[in-house]
Parts: structure tokens; sequence; C-alpha cells
């Protein structure tokens, strides 16, 4: 069933030229919330209200698809072949940092501006994984989360080791987890489209500040994870406190309570 939104507030940002629509809701600090293929999905709406219930303002921008509307084979395949042909996104590039995260570096500036606190969190998805790494690059991206990081797109070791980040970027980035910024990313272990050489890289990269959670999704799993499952936030999710994804859930709550709340004086 689709998701009318209505109870987030719909604005457009524009910066540099290009202008996306983004759809807000809650007070706190800033998270921005980049949602998967096929675009801001009723369970994608569902994990961002989950944000704002745990204090944070919640920044959904539209990159692609209908927002609302929910997942359908033809759908996704329509999302994801104009997605992967689009400038912004730069899905086979393995050197470079895509685009869009200008533009998303200056909504976070904008919504750290709007909400205040010590800075901004960000949740990228598949397909927007590794944007919220690229976002660290600006100083005020304090917590940002890998969901099943996907691109770069290809079969290629070079591909799935790669983090999508220019090498200044990507300095810029082992400078700022060397003061302290850390990164949270998730996946399934059997997930082909978030594969284990990226966050081995990770891990590499950015040593103990990269916290990896993976979740076994191997055949006979204690919790019966389907090998294909790919989307722990969202389409894999399981509302049950003992499930791995709920914890996976709360880690990221905790993540962003640690990074962007600031405790009253006692």
């Amino acid at each position: 069933m689709a998701d009318s939104l209505a109870d987030f507030t719909e604005t457009t940002f524009e910066h540099d030229g290009t202008a996306h629509q983004v759809y807000r809701r809650g007070d706190g600090p800033a998270v921005i919330v980049m949602a998967e293929i096929p675009g801001i999905t009723p369970k994608v709406a569902a994990f961002a209200r989950r944000v704002v219930d745990a204090g944070f303002t919640v920044f959904m921008p539209v990159l692609f698809g209908t927002p609302g509307a929910d997942v359908s084979p033809l759908t996704g395949v329509k999302v994801i072949s104009g997605a992967c042909i689009s400038k912004e996104f730069a899905a086979f590039a393995t050197k470079r940092t895509a685009p869009v995260t200008l533009w998303l570096r200056a909504l976070a500036a904008d919504a750290h501006a709007s909400c205040g606190g010590p800075g901004v969190g960000a949740v990228g998805m598949c397909f927007t994984g590794g944007f919220a790494l690229g976002m660290m690059v600006d100083e005020r991206m304090l917590a940002p989360v890998l969901s099943q990081p996907s691109l770069p797109i290809g079969p290629m070791r070079s591909s799935k080791r790669s983090l999508q980040l220019a090498p200044d970027d990507l300095t810029r980035v082992k400078e700022r987890a060397a003061d302290g910024v850390c990164v949270l990313g998730l996946r399934f272990t059997g997930d082909f489209l978030s594969p284990g050489d990226r966050f081995a890289r990770l891990r590499e990269e950015l040593g103990d500040a990269f916290i990896g959670v993976e979740i076994d999704s191997s055949k006979g799993n204690e919790f019966g994870i389907p090998k294909m499952a790919h989307s722990v936030l969202t389409e894999h999710f399981v509302d049950e406190p003992d499930h791995p994804t709920y914890k996976a859930l709360e880690q990221v709550l905790a993540f962003f309570r640690d990074k962007l709340i600031v405790a009253a004086p006692g």
C-alpha cells in the first residue's frame, strides 16, 4: 500500500542549479535519509519515522522514483535503469565521488543551520549507501551510516572493493576518521550487491573507525534470513527485538544519539 507521506512537510532544496524535493519531519538534530531503489517506499518512510521518534529531524531527498509508491518489479527496473545512466550517480565509477554528493553536502549544511546541534547524521541505502561516506568530507557530517552500500556496480574486484571516492576525498575521509569520526556499515553476509570486499576495504582504510555489522544470511542461519536478503533497515527488516535486523536498527539509532545529541549539563 502506498504511503501519502502526509505527516512530512514537502519542500524543494536547490544548490548550484540542481533542485530536488525534500520531505522533512521531526525535531532535534538533522539526519539525512537517502532512499534505496526504487525510492521513498512505505518501508523507507517507516524507517524515517523511527528516526524521528528517536529525537531527530529527518530530511528525505527525492533522488529518484515516486515518493510514497510501493515496491513493484516494473518500477524497480525502470528506476534503476534511469539511475544507472544518470551523471549524478556515476554508478560504475571506481575512483570518482558521485556528483550528487556535492548537492547532499549542501543539503546537510542547510539542515544543520536549520536544526542546530553538533552536526548531522546520514543514512544511505543500497544505491545511495556510499553517499553518506562521501558526505563525510564535510565537517558537519558526524554520523554516517552505510546500509548495504552497492555502488559502484560491477563484477570486477576493483568495483567490489571500491568506496566510490575520488582520491582527495578518500584522504579527507581518512583524516576525519583519524580525528575520531566513526562510520557505521550494515550488510547481510550473502548479499552480492553489497560485497564483503567493500567492508574489508573500509576496515583497511578506516581501521577501528569503521564499525561493520554483518548479519548472517548463510544457509541454515538461526533466524531463517534468506540468502538473497539485501535491505537491512527496510524490506528485510523484522520488527522483533531478538532479530538481528532489529538490533541493527537499535545500533543505528544509538549511533545517532551518541554522535548528535549533546547531554545536558549534570
